[in-house]
């Protein structure tokens, strides 16, 4: 068999998930692990190392055909040494993770953070599949985010860009602290964080809404509660949905993507609040620059990392 495989891992705090793609991003075989982190450094790296072996042993492919492996993993990283500086999930602290993987497998390696590399997989063969520039979102605990121009990850220059959830969008006034120490972050109002925190602030003030009744208030219960009339709850969706939309008026004048794509938990949401989202996207967004553009969701789901790990290999 001569047809070029290309495998993604996507290093997960507690599995990893191992990949194998063609050169049109089809997901051709998949296998999972786990991650092992209690046990340390050492056997997470042995563990990864392992596990690409493993897939392709029991895929109908030789190890001859594997192009390279693309490595997804959370964190702040030196990129292209393909150094994991710190990891909050992980116990690795300035591992040669490339190094240390080119040695054991003798194929082609490239790390990058793991919101990058889910969104270059929905950019390659999910949502944004034929489009060469788009922004990501990914709304979950946080907001995660990654950005492709000309089919390619924007990295920076020190591999920070992308970070969409700290854009600081949220008027002084209104603004609370986020999580990484600066104010009026997009991610403390269009996360599932940020839902849940404006809703059990609404309670506590005793607002009237249903919210009160929900002992423990999850992001969906105010997706469901603002779908079924609740003001309070339609307020915060709204909130959220505002920011995300002004977000991507500014993105849209500095990049001009063809579409932006969301995805992660909240998006689950559905038109309830994408529509909100475009709306606002289109009152504030120059009229030129959003001519054409899409605001559409993902469609990869828990795939994007390993599809979008390999996709580094054919993408580099």
């Amino acid at each position: 068999m001569s047809e070029k495989i290309y495998v993604g891992v996507d290093v997960g705090g507690t599995a990893i998930k191992v990949g194998i793609c063609n050169v049109e991003g089809e997901l051709l075989h998949t296998y999972e692990g786990p991650t092992e982190t209690s046990k340390g450094t050492d056997t997470i790296l042995h563990n990864i190392a392992q596990y690409v072996r493993n897939i392709v042993a029991e895929s109908p492919f030789a190890w001859e055909q594997v192009e390279g492996v693309g490595i997804g993993i959370a964190g702040f990283l030196d990129i292209p040494n393909g150094i994991v500086k710190y990891s909050a999930n992980l116990p690795l602290v300035n591992v040669h993770l490339k190094s240390f993987l080119e040695q054991e497998l003798k194929v082609k390696i490239l790390v990058n953070n793991d919101a990058n590399v889910a969104a270059l997989g929905e950019a390659w063969a999910g949502a944004g599949k034929g489009v060469d520039n788009c922004v990501c979102y990914t709304l979950g605990t946080g907001v995660g985010g990654g950005i492709i121009i000309g089919g390619k990850i924007v990295e920076g220059f020190a591999g920070m860009a992308g970070e969409l959830g700290h854009i600081a969008i949220v008027p002084d006034l209104e603004a609370i602290q986020c999580g990484c120490g600066k104010m009026g972050c997009l991610e403390t109002v269009s996360s599932a964080t940020g839902i849940i925190r404006m809703a059990k602030d609404a309670v506590e003030r005793g607002d009237r809404t249903t919210l009160a009744t929900v002992e423990d208030i999850m992001a969906k219960d105010v997706i469901d509660a603002a779908k079924a009339g609740d003001e309070v709850a339609a307020r915060i969706v709204s909130r959220a949905a505002y920011y995300l939309g002004k977000s991507m008026a500014l993105m849209a004048v500095v990049l001009n993507p063809e579409c932006f794509i969301i995805g992660g938990g909240v998006s689950k949401a559905g038109d309830f609040l994408f529509d909100q989202i475009r709306e606002v996207f289109s009152k504030y967004t120059q009229k030129e620059a959003q001519e054409g553009v899409k605001i559409v969701a993902a469609t990869l789901g828990n795939n994007a990392g390993v599809v979008g790990a390999a996709g580094l290999i054919l993408r580099s």
